[in-house]
């Protein structure tokens, strides 16, 4: 029997964020990070679970797979595996994942199927192969990306960087499948105590990260750091990094920044007579890094004269930058792929095969980020009628899920919404999203004591209908992926208070009719009601822990948290008068909740 399909499979590997993207004949057919399957936040390690995952939900096997592209930042992934052969690195290998890796096919492969790429170029690819644009230019900028001696692409003559210098941003053109460097920023190593190089490297992303570590004890909470910002007076700070003529200079961290955030000595955070510092901190590295992106956008469209802009990199994740640069860079459109960070290099290892080995051409947009496997109603069913489930709460189908969830949640219900295909990406997208009425101020505190558990200062991001979104938000253009801040039109304010920040801005995502209809019905049944085409979106999960996949993820955070009714696709599931007796016993609101979380995992 002739093979119907070509596939490739694009993998991040190894560091945090580890990840899998499967192409089938040029369009992504599934990707997942691992995270979602191991429960780990940010997992690192061997890749065999994303792929299982991939191969599974389109029920091929890896004979199937005509071409395999990897990246991992650290190292080439071949130099990578053979250390690994002969040092023990739990962070990127456990002990429990190594017999797996040594029996993997991929594992050290010799095959010419399996080739290695270096990092920004992944970027590169994730960011223009799968945009809506024929031709345009292209910004990478993250924290740290691979040595200059392993880079894999071409980029000008006359650079003097050393070969252990590091990719700190990068920038390209293209046409077609056409990819052209036009510009590389490196990071030469610096000193620093054994293995932290990168808390001192003067890059851009590099300084976001070690502001985040310095206020809150962890380099990858950029996001809350950026929350933080609008708290911050201006000034107070001077400038961490200067720009002119397009040269960027980044100081030393001085001895004057001497408050950091170290939570071994037992300091609360949230009542640390530090907070007013830490949050002029936070407002000057903002500032600093919108001013440095500005202004390389506004070199990049004079240098190529594209009116399109693609972005990657986890810089790239800042939605506050990013919707200055598509409000004042220029550009007639500004596009960023939904897994923007580390994750989304699966996507970039996939397209570089598929074009650039393969020599495809391109034919494929990501109009959305649905792309984990599907659970059926079976799953559903499943999930709801396990022995500990099913003494604390009712499941009943709906026949009209979204009339009955919009009223629940006039009635100012918490709910948690399960649908189709999990997102790809840090962001949820409402098909595994915690969903409320944004119209009382006092649905934040709700969300943070009941479910999130989060610092009150971190916004709560909205979801509007597309066609509304002009009317409710200032500033033109879709932005599907919750990755744009927007300004919140002075007369919206008071009627949506729980999504708007502190800035008056909120991080928006616009909702299609095509792309998500569920979630777009819902809003509409939402509008009905109220005359609001807005609902809160969050992800559906507790602090510290990744988006739920499964239904069974769905039911133990459901059970273990205060969230008033879960649907899952069209079946309403309710705690009942049981949930208040059993629940306790069991420990749900308490880390001794084992009975219950052992009793919803996956045998």
């Amino acid at each position: 029997m002739s093979k119907q399909h070509s596939y490739v499979l694009g993998l991040n590997t190894y560091d945090h964020d580890v990840s899998a993207c499967l192409l089938r004949d040029g369009a992504v057919a599934f990707a997942i990070a691992k995270e979602r399957i191991t429960r780990d936040k940010h997992a690192s390690g061997f890749y065999k679970e994303v792929i299982d995952y991939c191969l599974d939900a389109e029920g091929i096997t890896l004979d199937d797979v005509d071409l395999v592209v990897h990246n991992c930042y650290i190292l080439p992934v071949p130099e990578m595996e053979d250390r690994l052969i002969y040092q023990d690195m739990p962070g990127f290998l456990t002990a429990e994942e190594r017999l797996d890796a040594t029996v993997h096919p991929y594992f050290r492969s010799q095959s010419s199927k399996v080739v290695s790429i270096s990092h920004h170029l992944a970027h590169a690819y994730s960011a223009f192969a799968v945009s809506p644009f024929e031709d345009g230019a292209i910004m990478i900028v993250d924290g740290v990306g691979s040595y200059r001696s392993d880079v894999t692409e071409p980029y000008p003559d006359g650079d003097t960087a050393s070969p252990l210098a590091r990719e700190s941003e990068s920038y390209y053109r293209f046409s077609g499948k056409t990819l052209e460097c036009l510009k590389k920023i490196w990071m030469e190593p610096d000193r620093g105590f054994f293995s932290d190089e990168f808390y001192n490297m003067p890059g851009l992303g590099a300084l976001y990260s070690r502001a985040s570590t310095y206020v809150f004890g962890d380099w990858n909470k950029c996001g809350e750091l950026m929350g933080l910002a609008p708290y911050g007076r201006h000034g107070q700070i001077k400038s961490l990094m200067d720009i002119t003529d397009n040269h960027l200079t980044v100081p030393r961290w001085t001895a004057e920044l001497n408050r950091p955030y170290i939570a071994d000595t037992g300091e609360k955070w949230d009542t640390s007579p530090s907070m007013r510092h830490w949050e002029d901190l936070a407002w000057r590295v903002q500032d600093d890094t919108e001013k440095v992106l500005l202004a390389r956008a506004a070199w990049l469209r004079e240098t190529t004269g594209a009116k399109n802009l693609c972005i990657a990199g986890g810089v790239a994740l800042n939605c506050v930058a990013n919707g200055r640069i598509a409000r004042e860079a220029g550009f007639e459109n500004v596009w960023i792929q939904p897994a923007a960070g580390d994750d989304g290099i699966a996507i970039g290892c996939a397209y570089y095969g598929w074009l650039e080995v393969l020599k495809q051409q391109r034919g494929f947009v990501m109009e959305h980020a649905y792309v984990g496997r599907s659970y059926s109603d079976e799953d559903v069913r499943t999930a709801t009628q396990r022995s500990m489930v099913k003494v604390q709460t009712t499941a009943v189908k709906s026949s009209n899920i979204y009339a009955e969830t919009a009223k629940l949640l006039a009635d100012q219900k918490v709910i948690g919404w399960f649908q189709g295909r999990s997102e790809f990406g840090p962001r949820a997208l409402g098909n595994r999203s915690l969903i409320a009425d944004p119209r009382k101020p006092d649905m934040k505190d709700i969300l943070n004591s009941r479910v999130k558990h989060r610092q009150p200062f971190r916004p709560f991001a909205p979801i509007v209908l597309e066609e509304r979104a002009d009317e409710v938000f200032e500033g033109r253009g879709d932005s599907p992926f919750m990755l744009m801040a927007k300004p919140v039109r002075p007369e919206w304010r008071d009627r949506i208070p729980a999504i708007v920040h502190v800035d008056g801005t909120a991080r928006v995502q616009t909702v299609r009719e095509s792309t998500n209809p569920t979630l777009y019905r819902l809003l509409k049944e939402f509008e009905a009601l109220t005359g609001v085409p807005v609902l809160i979106n969050t992800s559906f999960n507790i602090k510290g822990e990744p988006i739920v996949e499964t239904p069974r993820d769905a039911m133990r955070c459901f059970l273990t948290t205060g969230i008033d009714h879960l649907v899952l696709h069209d079946t309403l599931v309710s705690k009942n008068g049981l949930h208040r007796i059993v629940g306790p016993l069991v420990g749900v609101y308490t880390d001794v909740g084992a009975v219950v979380m052992s009793n919803l995992r996956p045998a």
